[in-house]
Parts: structure tokens; C-alpha cells; sequence
């Protein structure tokens, strides 16, 4: 397996590669030089596998030669032994076809844990292969850096960096950051939005001084391994629910298109997947994009679900690639194009392709509180604010015919990690896990810089015990 980026200026790369490096070195993101395939037989038997067989199974054809199934399945066993239900990813039904994904029972109570938690592992073997050290660098948007930090923190070869907007997550989400005691962990709040952190972010990857530096690597979702992790709840649901040449579609709050992403290509690698719906916040330039052809910033509006305050989706670049024939150099063209004009046109022939495999839709703020009251009213149990914008368009787009069938939302999150939100919404406030009882009385450890490049730079290259070795 052999990965190649979507700008078309960079070589082909190994996994091992892929995972270490992030970004391609052409600005471009990495995309395996062509979709693997399961047998049909292999899908079919998933469900009676394990989670952590389905993981290893399914990420074998990614990494090639780098980790084989018995070394995938040792790591999966590991990593997904820790989470707190025994399915891992259990499904809740919540109507005759419909169908919650509960990907909240990591340790940072978010989907996000699902990937980082195996990319950890996969970091401390490879950078022990190579006798490496690494710093990981990562904006987000309420979740990522926490899964990032938990994950990476053990691992002796590590530095990881995390970007925050300062006071556009909530304090529970940075709490759970900022409180992490470790050395080799860096929290850096940003007086800026989520997209600021990451233009900052990916501004750093194309320095190739700084790159060499601190030998700079990163777990966004631009990280392809971490999609390729997040491809497995989708076989493990689908295993679940359907019946032999069922299609299951699936409903996913979504800012930066990863999540989503990872569904599309489970079913390039050959997944019954009916449709996927792209379930937005106010922040909706991918629903607008989808519907208008029009995709274009506008300024980020702070919502209660605000993992999804994001205008630039990063991993839409992955699927204009592949819906438009593969061509790099076009691609390079039409990105650096809308780094000048921050915007961009799709054809009627670019939304007809990705209208074969996604819907969308978007919810406002008054919607998405009275989703949480409604699930309450319906079902007794709490739901985060990304939850139920899932869930409110899950709804919509059955009425309107756009979805049938079995439905599958993804529920992306804890409602504890939204307190003030839910409770809002509900009069109860969600209680948090034991494992956090105790999060507002430790003390956090943070930096604070402008919205400036040059400022984080200088915290990282002062603090990261990589700068400048091996």
C-alpha cells in the first residue's frame, strides 16, 4: 500500500511514513494510491467479531507492511480493552429504523479516542523502529486535543503540542486538556478562532526549518491513519444492524469533514453504505457547499456544539480529489486558488458525483437545544449538543425523503463535556464519569499567545524536548 498526495508534487509514501509526517510535504493531504477492498465474505463476517478484531482486519490493507493483522489485532486489544463498555462502540435504538453510534466510551469521552488511541501506539512502534523522537502538533476544536494528549502522553518519543481557541471550547473540554500533568504535554490557548489555529498549524508544516527542527509531525484528521481508524465503527454498526445486501446510511456531525470522510471511504473499500449525511451547525459551508455549489468562509459563529465551529473543512480536498479524476496538478491549482480568493465553485457535475453518497443538512441553535429536550422527552437519556444536531437532521432528511431505511447517527460525544448546554436545554445537568470527578479541582497548565504565527512557534521551539534532536 502506497500513498500519494492530493497535490500531486510530493513521492509515494509508505504507511509508516504517512503516519509520521501528517501533511504531504506539497501542502497537499495523503490518499492510498487506490482504495483497498474487502471480501465480501470477511464484511459478512464481522459480526461476530470482536471490536478489536474488526479494527485489526480492517486497518491490515492500510498499513501494509508496517504493523501485519496479529500486530494490529495485539494493539487493538490493548487500546480498545480500555474503553468503559464492553461493545466499545454500542448502538442504541431510538425508533423503529433509527439508530444511535455511541462513540463516547474513551477516556476523553469523544469519538476522537477511537483514532488517537491506536495512532499512540502506532507512534511508539514505529519511532522505537526508527529511534526517533517526534512532536506532534494539533489544532482543535474541543475534542481532538484531548484525545491527542491522553493518547500521546505515555509515549517516551513524543512531544505533543495542542492549539485551542481560547474560550470558544468549554471548560470541561479544556479542562480535560489543560489539566494533564506531563512533560512532554503542551497546551497553547490562541486568542482566535479554531480555523485561526489551524491556518496556524498548517502554516508551521510548510516551514521546512521549523519541520527539521523539531521533526514535526501532526493527528489531525489530515493525519490518513487517523481516518483509517475511524473506518471501523462503521463496519462494527453496519455488522450490527443489516442483513445480508442491506444498506445502513449514516447521519455525522461534522465540522472539518473527517469523521464523515471515513464513512465514504468504508464504502470505497466495499461497506453496504446506503448514504451519508453531512449534519452541519450554523458553521455550514459544507451544506452550503452541497446544496449551492458555493464554498466559500464566512466568520465563525460560536454555537453550542463547538467541534463544529469550523468554516474550512479541510478533508473536503480528499473527496473533491477523488470525485474529480485524481488530478494533482488540477487540484494543486484549484487549492491555491482558494487561498487567494477563499472561494471556490463546484461544478454541476462535481455535485452531482457527491450527491451519489451525501446528504446534508443544517440546524441552528434553537433546534439543536430543543433536539436534546425532545431525545429527553422521548427516551429519558441526555444527549450533547453534536449529538443532536445529528439527530435533528437525521430526522429532516427522512421527512424529506433523502434518507430511509436504517439510520445510524453518530453520537460524538458525552453530555457531560457540554454541562451548561444540556442543562440549558433539559434542567439536568449531565454528571461527569468518576475517572473525572475530581477535573475542576486540578490545576491547569496552559500558555497563552495572539493569533500569530511567530508566537507559537517560539513556545514550541522553548518547550518541546525534541527542538533540534534526533
Amino acid at each position: 500500500m502506497h500513498y500519494i498526495s492530493t497535490r500531486g508534487d510530493a513521492p509515494a509514501a509508505a504507511f509508516e511514513d504517512v503516519l509520521l509526517a501528517g501533511l504531504a510535504p506539497d501542502g497537499g493531504l495523503y490518499v492510498p494510491r487506490a482504495w483497498p477492498s474487502l471480501p465480501a465474505e470477511a464484511v459478512a463476517g464481522f459480526e461476530d467479531r470482536t471490536y478489536a478484531e474488526v479494527a485489526a482486519a480492517v486497518l491490515a490493507p492500510f498499513a501494509g507492511g508496517a504493523f501485519d493483522e496479529p500486530t494490529l489485532l495485539a494493539m487493538a486489544r490493548d487500546v480498545y480493552g480500555r474503553f468503559d463498555h464492553p461493545d466499545v462502540a454500542p448502538l442504541t435504538q431510538v425508533g423503529e429504523e433509527d439508530y444511535i453510534l455511541e462513540l463516547f466510551h474513551g477516556r476523553t469521552l469523544a469519538f476522537k479516542d477511537f483514532a488517537m488511541q491506536i495512532l499512540g501506539a502506532m507512534f511508539d512502534a514505529v519511532l522505537a523502529r526508527r529511534d526517533r523522537r517526534l512532536t506532534i502538533i494539533a489544532a482543535t476544536s474541543g475534542d481532538t486535543g484531548a484525545a491527542a494528549i491522553e493518547a500521546l502522553r505515555p509515549c517516551e518519543r513524543v512531544d505533543v503540542v495542542v492549539l485551542h481557541p481560547e474560550g470558544r471550547v468549554t471548560e470541561v473540554q479544556r479542562r480535560i486538556m489543560t489539566t494533564v500533568d506531563a512533560p512532554n504535554v503542551h497546551n497553547i490557548a490562541v486568542e482566535g478562532s479554531f480555523d485561526d489555529c489551524q491556518a496556524i498549524v498548517k502554516r508551521l508544516f510548510a516551514d521546512d526549518a521549523f519541520v527539521a527542527a523539531v521533526s514535526l509531525g501532526g493527528v489531525n484528521s489530515i493525519n490518513w491513519a487517523r481516518l483509517a481508524a475511524q473506518t471501523v465503527y462503521y463496519f462494527t454498526a453496519h455488522a450490527a444492524l443489516a442483513a445480508p445486501g442491506e444498506r445502513v446510511s449514516f447521519v455525522v456531525p461534522t465540522g472539518n469533514f473527517g469523521d464523515v470522510f471515513a464513512g465514504y471511504v468504508a464504502k470505497r473499500m466495499g461497506l453496504g453504505v446506503g448514504r451519508l449525511a453531512v449534519a452541519t451547525n450554523a458553521n455550514d459551508i459544507l451544506h452550503r457547499a452541497m446544496t449551492t455549489g458555493h464554498y466559500a468562509p464566512a466568520a465563525v459563529t460560536p454555537t453550542a456544539s463547538p467541534s463544529m465551529d469550523i468554516q474550512v473543512a479541510s478533508n473536503f480536498e480528499r473527496l473533491l480529489y477523488d470525485v474529480t479524476g485524481r488530478d494533482g496538478a488540477a487540484m494543486k491549482a484549484r487549492m491555491a486558488d482558494f487561498a487567494a480568493t477563499r472561494a471556490m465553485r463546484l461544478s454541476e457535475a462535481e455535485r452531482g458525483a457527491i450527491a451519489e453518497d451525501f446528504v446534508s443538512c443544517a440546524t441552528g441553535e434553537e433546534e439543536t437545544l430543543a433536539e436534546i429536550r425532545t431525545h429527553y422527552d422521548e427516551t429519558q437519556t441526555l444527549i450533547d449538543p453534536h449529538t443532536a444536531v445529528g439527530r435533528r437532521a437525521a430526522k429532516a432528511l427522512r421527512r424529506q425523503g433523502a434518507l430511509d431505511g436504517k439510520i445510524v447517527t453518530l453520537a460524538t460525544a458525552h453530555p457531560a463535556k457540554f454541562p451548561a448546554s444540556v442543562e440549558k436545554a433539559t434542567g439536568i445537568r449531565p454528571d461527569l464519569p468518576p475517572a473525572y470527578a475530581d477535573l475542576y479541582d486540578r490545576p491547569e497548565k496552559m500558555v497563552r499567545t495572539p493569533n500569530d504565527i511567530e508566537a507559537v512557534r517560539g513556545v514550541i521551539l522553548e518547550r518541546v524536548r525534541g527542538a533540534g534532536g534526533a
